[in-house]
């Protein structure tokens, strides 16, 4: 959880962990998260795709570039209404076909949404046309902030982890941390202290219940 959920290296997580008296090597540290993490996260988000009816309403679509060995890729994000990161696409080009697979895996998992935000890229109209939803694109100067903040927490752990190196590792990881961050993602701002503490309380027992089972 310290290793996905927050910017740490391998090597910050084995210094925390010695302070609480647990002796890991960093490589314990990543055995366990490429063993363990992806398990967490898929069950993470069968839970929440239960319970989420109302991310069929508004989508937020944005790419951003990640470096791969110094070449440019793409990381394609779904974002709903609430920040939620839906679905998470790495690939090397960012054409009409690339977004069309991108949608029609988004929806085979999540629904049609009644709207789709995104920015003025002309593949994601081209792909919408497609599939028949070109009449549910929204675009504007501001209309897809949401997309775009919700890549920060990434960008953030992207640093603390010197980039990637391959394309599998970096799925790997964007699908985990983007369950992760869901899953703690308490919208502190939006709720009072006793609200939050609960929920915080309430997602960290779940998680300890996940590590358990």
């Amino acid at each position: 959880m310290l290793y996905v959920r927050f910017p740490l290296s391998l090597r910050n997580v084995e210094d925390l962990l010695h302070e609480r008296g647990v002796d890991v090597s960093h490589e314990t540290v990543r055995f366990w998260w490429h063993r363990f993490g992806p398990m967490f996260a898929s069950e993470i988000k069968k839970r929440r795709i239960e319970g989420m009816k109302s991310s069929r309403w508004r989508w937020h679509l944005d790419e951003v570039f990640v470096k791969i060995n110094g070449e440019r890729h793409y990381l394609w994000r779904a974002v709903d209404h609430e920040g939620e990161v839906l679905e998470s696409f790495v690939t090397k080009t960012r054409d009409k076909a690339v977004a069309l697979k991108f949608l029609r895996k988004a929806m085979r998992k999540h629904g049609r949404p009644e709207f789709i935000v995104t920015d003025r890229l002309r593949s994601y109209g081209a792909a919408l046309k497609e599939i028949g939803a070109a009449d549910r694109q929204e675009t504007g100067r501001w209309a897809n902030n949401r997309a775009e903040n919700s890549h920060l927490p990434f960008r953030r752990r992207e640093r603390a982890m010197f980039r990637f190196r391959r394309m599998r590792s970096l799925q790997k990881f964007a699908a985990v941390h983007a369950s992760v961050s869901n899953h703690f993602n308490q919208e502190r701002s939006l709720s009072s202290r006793p609200s939050f503490k609960l929920n915080r309380a309430a997602a960290l027992a779940e998680w300890r219940g996940l590590c358990a089972a």
